[in-house]
């Protein structure tokens, strides 16, 4: 069978996902459209500002925006927030008191929120006297709710923090329904318990955010799905208003908070990311869809199974050599429309345990709603495939995949 054959094989078997997944993106186009029209968006909202930022009223009207969309009380959405990283140590920082305790529901977060927590001298939250407490995942990958409610007995537990994502785990991103489940099951016990959500490559992907089913505060980066492709730069915080006011606080100062942070670019890149990101975001999930039919159909492992919904715009794809997972990073650096000269190595990269190889062609430098691959190197080889802008070129960079994978005698 040719490479062209297979890839027309898996596209006629993605045929009744890629129609959910258009029903998806068709109702939350609807729900981005009726909050641009219900928070009367105008071209005025698009000028930047500068100095303080004081009534800055494109800031604030993209908040509000947000805030609808995602069923929140409030949001800060601020190109100040330079990545998601940055966002979720807001929020801890905003949320946790020396003498508390941060909670893990979803086993450890990933690898670059670590030093956040837990790094030595540098300002961590363990620097500043918060505890940190884990509950590993059951060996299936779901919450381990026997384990969970043991640990919200400490008093001193203050936030849940579950990661929707895999990180570089082998399992699947938590679809909402699951999401759902683990927060009421907090609540239920600890009313008082701040639930905060690393929404990160989940954004859209289902009808409902965290918020929508109880999250305190949902984080995630605008460079990612809700950015659409078209955000530049950017993080954000959507929840409660007293989360989200607590949050602001350690993105400014203390008194400051959200009425401050100007941004003289101006603000039209992140209104029309954000009008853009169900279309951009299911472009992805199509693309995914794709990936995750062809490798299996050459007998390669994928997270989430071929014919499952996924639950994030992350596709893993399990190989059996180093040597396997360093051509297909390479394969879609070369099939990108940026640096498609540029030879991805594995390297040192800050905040890593081991070398990790990131292919990421993109036109907003790390923008993982871009089609990208990264993969730390070690046992088992995992390629964690994300983004596309549009379905065609991650059609088109499978295609290429597989080539360079059969002229170099890897492909299965």
């Amino acid at each position: 069978m040719t490479i062209e054959e297979r890839v027309s094989q898996a596209e006629n078997l993605c045929a009744s996902r890629f129609r959910a997944i258009d029903e998806l993106a068709q109702a939350n186009q609807e729900k981005v459209l009726d909050a641009f029209r219900h928070q009367r968006i105008a071209q005025r909202h698009f000028a930047g500002t500068t100095g303080y930022g004081y009534d800055d009223v494109g800031r604030d009207a993209l908040g509000r925006t947000f805030a609808e969309i995602f069923g929140a009380e409030a949001a800060l959405v601020s190109p100040l927030l330079a990545s998601g990283t940055h966002a979720i140590t807001a929020a801890l920082f905003g949320l946790l008191r020396r003498g508390e305790t941060m909670l893990a529901i979803t086993g450890a977060p990933y690898d670059t929120l670590m030093p956040v927590i837990l790094g030595e001298g540098i300002g961590s939250l363990s620097d500043y006297g918060v505890a940190y407490r884990e509950v590993a995942l059951l060996s299936d990958g779901s919450p381990n709710f026997e384990a969970i409610e043991e640990s919200l007995r400490d008093p001193n537990v203050k936030v849940a923090f579950l990661q929707r994502s895999k990180g570089y785990a082998w399992r699947d991103a938590f679809g909402i329904e699951t999401i759902e489940e683990t927060i009421r099951f907090v609540k239920k016990r600890r009313p008082d318990v701040k639930v905060v959500v690393d929404n990160c490559y989940g954004e859209f992907t289902d009808r409902r955010e965290p918020t929508d089913v109880g999250a305190d505060l949902v984080v995630g980066s605008m460079i990612k799905n809700p950015g659409g492709g078209l955000a530049p730069t950017g993080g954000y915080l959507a929840g409660t208003a007293a989360c989200v006011d607590a949050a602001a606080a350690r993105c400014t100062a203390p008194g400051a908070g959200a009425e401050v942070g100007s941004y003289a670019y101006g603000y039209q890149s992140f209104f029309q990311g954000l009008f853009l990101a169900p279309h951009t975001v299911a472009q992805a999930l199509k693309g995914s869809c794709l990936a995750g039919y062809l490798f299996s159909n050459l007998g390669y492992r994928t997270l989430p199974l071929a014919d499952e919904k996924p639950n994030d715009i992350i596709r893993s794809i399990r190989f059996e050599t180093q040597e396997e997972l360093i051509a297909f990073c390479q394969a879609i650096q070369a099939a990108s429309p940026v640096d498609s000269f540029v030879t991805p190595e594995p390297w040192e990269m800050p905040g890593y345990e081991h070398r990790v190889i990131m292919a990421a062609g993109t036109f907003v430098g790390g923008a993982s709603i871009e089609l990208s691959c990264d993969s730390p190197i070690k046992e088992p080889y995992i390629a964690y495939l994300q983004g596309g802008l549009t379905y065609e070129h991650v059609k088109a960079a499978m295609k290429e995949c597989l080539t360079v994978m059969q002229q170099k005698g890897l492909l299965r």
